[in-house]
């Protein structure tokens, strides 16, 4: 532990040199006036260190030999030995609200909370000339930093990305002070007004193109199946009949008093040949008008049976 103090320290300390003549002199003095001042100078001796508390002690302003000290009583020499008590807990800072222009060439304002403590207290004493102040002025420029280097849409989404990459600058940067960052949270990002329904807007046109883009693939699919659907019927003339017999019933079933009674073109058609054939009846397609005549009467003979028996299952639900 000693070896890797040494090698974070900024300067070598003197705690292992021998003290100076004068220094001694100081020493030997301060002990006999202790001394003298019994019981007296015993309250001014004795420190007592909670669980949580370490004492760094320097005399005649060299930094004593043996590290920190504590927890419990511990003792001191008063006029000659200058007592710095360190708390280990973890301690919370509230980051102020930062004005920050990202990436995008927007101003916002981002806040955000700090847990750090300190690892060794000795680091803490003699590295930096107030620990806590530079932990807290460091965590606010890393914020401006970051938040700087990211988009408006980054900083909203990827909270968790920009506290870590904080945290991590955060810890290289507070080591040597003997601090540790424990976590970094980004609390809120607040935004002009304008921006807000700027963003809005944009996000209420993504999502009314992807309801338009969602609704033509309904549209195309249900496109196909009508089409396979009318190909079925197309192949056999009598499911169209066989079809529009299926909506009569249906139309019964609910109490209806308006029936719609599909009437055959078959029917129509018959009645345009039955004339042309009338008004030549000796011309060349007599026989082929005869033959398809006869053919669609076959045919519907076949319908008025299906019909007839339509129309019977219409009267007995009726």
């Amino acid at each position: 532990m000693g070896r890797s103090r040494k090698e974070d320290r900024y300067f070598a300390t003197s705690e292992n040199e021998a003290p100076s003549a004068i220094e001694q002199g100081v020493i030997f003095f301060s002990f006999i006036l202790f001394i003298i001042t019994l019981p007296i100078s015993i309250f001014l001796s004795l420190i007592v260190l909670s669980e949580y508390q370490r004492a760094v002690i320097f005399r005649c302003g060299r930094l004593k030999r043996g590290g920190p000290l504590g927890p419990g009583l511990i003792f001191r020499i008063p006029c000659i030995d200058y007592c710095v008590r360190v708390d280990l807990r973890t301690i919370s800072y509230d980051v102020p609200a930062q004005e920050i222009l990202t990436k995008d060439h927007v101003t916002i304002s981002l806040d955000a909370v700090v847990y750090y403590r300190i690892f060794d207290p000795l680091l803490a004493v003699i590295q930096v000339e107030d620990v806590h102040l530079a932990t807290r002025m460091l965590a606010q420029a890393t914020l401006r930093n970051i938040a700087g280097q990211k988009h408006v849409l980054d900083l909203m989404s990827e909270k968790d990305s920009v506290s870590m990459a904080m945290a991590a600058i955060l810890k290289t940067a507070s080591s040597p002070w003997g601090v540790y960052v424990e976590r970094v949270e980004i609390k809120d990002v607040r935004m002009p007004f304008q921006l807000q329904r700027a963003m809005a807007a944009e996000a209420e046109a993504i999502r009314e193109a992807k309801a338009k883009v969602v609704s033509a693939e309904g549209e195309l699919s249900a496109s196909k199946s009508l089409k396979a659907a009318s190909d079925v019927i197309a192949s056999n003339p009598v499911a169209l009949q066989l079809r529009y017999l299926q909506t009569l019933s249906l139309i019964s079933g609910d109490q209806n008093k308006n029936i719609i009674f599909p009437f055959p073109v078959n029917l129509i058609r018959q009645l345009i040949m039955g004339r042309s054939i009338e008004s030549s009846p000796d011309s060349l397609s007599y026989k082929k008008a005869t033959d398809s005549v006869q053919e669609d009467i076959e045919i519907n003979s076949d319908i008025d049976e299906a019909l007839e028996e339509a129309f019977r299952i219409l009267d007995n639900k009726m």
